[in-house]
């Protein structure tokens, strides 16, 4: 008999669960806005494991939550953006207390790793680069056919590595690391400083004030073949590669996958990402390449993720 998964995603503004079978077909797909402190966060998980069930008329033999944050080996959320709130918080054990079967509580891009590498544009690659380029960049890593948590689970924080030592200042309050470069939020930096010197003509149409200039309105003129678009495009994009060689030298991994919402741009950013990697990477010439593609799964990769991660705890 089939076995059934509850897959979460808890993200900055909703919660997306999925219901899936074991072969990795979502049954059921479910989204409500997303829970405030820890109280409302056992509550609404522990609710919905029982909806969803209800409603795909499925027993749930494990459940998965991804979310962004470090978090434990314990599945303890040691600090997420998502849920300020939540500091060294016991989500796994608490969860498990109010549902009768395992739970496995992962960070949320190491989820969709995860997901890439089992349903989509990872198969196959023992040894996987999963980076989502979104508001920030998030990283996750299989290596030898299993997902790479680190001693503690927190690795994958890779948008923290530093680029540029005498660059600005992040959010975080990091100097120059690579997220503040090759994110989206860097893409609408890069984009507001081209079109205040009149070099992006394209992209300051689209709006009054170029203040309001965001990596979306690049993305628009992409659609549309503007070649200054495509010029700044060529310019994020070896952004992107100094943090992919990086790692390329650290894990030396057979495939890079690209994820997180500018993957919505598609092949024009995915061959200029490769070129670059191609280019600078130490020692091209003598050693294989690393293939870039775009992934495959979308926004449901981080719920289907934690929902493969759950049907693996019960396969250990």
């Amino acid at each position: 008999m089939q076995r059934h998964f509850a897959g979460f995603d808890i993200g900055g503004t909703k919660t997306l669960a999925l219901v899936v079978s074991e072969s990795g077909d979502v049954l059921l797909e479910h989204r409500v806005g997303r829970p405030h402190g820890p109280d409302e966060t056992i509550e609404q998980l522990c609710s919905l494991v029982s909806e969803i069930a209800d409603a795909a008329n499925v027993a749930i033999d494990a459940v998965g939550i991804g979310i962004a944050g470090a978090i434990s080996r314990a599945g303890s959320v040691q600090f997420s953006p998502n849920i300020p709130e939540l500091v060294d918080f016991p989500l796994r054990d608490l969860l498990s207390g109010c549902i009768d079967v395992p739970v496995v509580v992962d960070n949320d891009a190491t989820a969709a790793t995860w997901a890439e590498h089992q349903l989509g544009a990872g198969q196959g690659a023992n040894d996987l680069l999963y980076v989502a380029l979104g508001t920030g960049i998030g990283t996750g890593f299989v290596l030898n056919g299993q997902i790479y948590r680190g001693a503690n689970g927190f690795a994958g924080e890779s948008g923290h590595i530093v680029i540029d030592r005498h660059g600005a200042t992040h959010i975080s309050g990091v100097q120059g690391p690579w997220e503040m470069y090759a994110s989206g939020n860097g893409l609408g930096a890069l984009a507001r400083d081209r079109a205040a010197d009149g070099s992006l003509p394209s992209v300051a149409a689209q709006t009054p004030h170029l203040n309001d200039i965001r990596g979306e309105h690049v993305g628009v003129a992409i659609a549309a073949g503007e070649s200054d678009a495509l010029s700044v495009l060529d310019e994020f994009a070896s952004h992107v590669a100094v943090g992919m060689t990086n790692l390329i030298y650290v894990l030396d991994p057979e495939r890079i996958v690209i994820g997180g919402g500018l993957v919505d741009i598609g092949e024009p950013l995915r061959v200029r990402i490769q070129h670059w990697v191609d280019t600078t990477t130490l020692g091209g010439d003598f050693r294989p390449g690393v293939p870039v593609v775009l992934a495959e799964l979308g926004p449901r990769s981080a719920a289907l993720g934690a929902a493969m991660l759950a049907r693996q705890l019960l396969e250990n």
